[in-house]
């Protein structure tokens, strides 16, 4: 059996959107026990050289969500980054990304299987189809996003362990 686009990307973009959720929510706890603005994570970076906090966070919901639009439109194209907002928008946010996935139908996505997605970085043009975009690009910046977020949160002392960043894991049935 052959695995379908949708497959690919919607459910492992929502098992993963849904661990971001949880592990904010985590903070948002962590927080409030500990008498911590949450709000201080917002800037917060694990090295100088590496964009911060509320990026990551952006970066994972455009990912996911833009990634998914783009083998619908041929373009990666998502919207202007918005910059450091509160602790709870970024919430709001990846809330917002979960919906928009969620709105995607198995039959929809796999019916742009194939179709050819160019995407111009400064200078260089890569050449990809749907699968090769979502595995080779999308996948691989959201994956790093996420966990650059999960690994701020860790660094700051919220207590978060592997399983906080697996979610929930989509097993077979016994």
């Amino acid at each position: 059996m052959s695995t379908l686009l949708y497959d690919l990307s919607v459910p492992t973009f929502l098992q993963t959107v849904r661990a971001i959720k949880g592990f904010l929510d985590r903070a948002a706890i962590h927080c409030a026990e500990t008498s911590i603005d949450p709000d201080s994570f917002v800037n917060a970076r694990l090295f100088d050289d590496m964009a911060p906090f509320h990026f990551q966070i952006e970066a994972a919901w455009h990912h996911s969500v833009w990634g998914v639009e783009a083998l619908k439109t041929g373009v990666f194209a998502p919207p202007a980054l918005v910059g450091p907002v509160p602790f709870a928008d970024l919430q709001a946010m990846i809330g917002k990304a979960e919906a928009a996935l969620e709105a995607f139908t198995p039959d929809e996505v796999n019916g742009w299987a194939g179709k050819d997605l160019d995407l111009q970085i400064g200078p260089r043009m890569l050449a990809f189809t749907s699968e090769t975009f979502i595995l080779s690009f999308s996948l691989p910046n959201f994956h790093f996003h996420a966990v650059t977020a999960y690994d701020i949160l860790r660094s700051r002392g919220v207590p978060l362990g592997k399983r906080d960043y697996e979610g929930r894991l989509r097993t077979r049935s016994a």
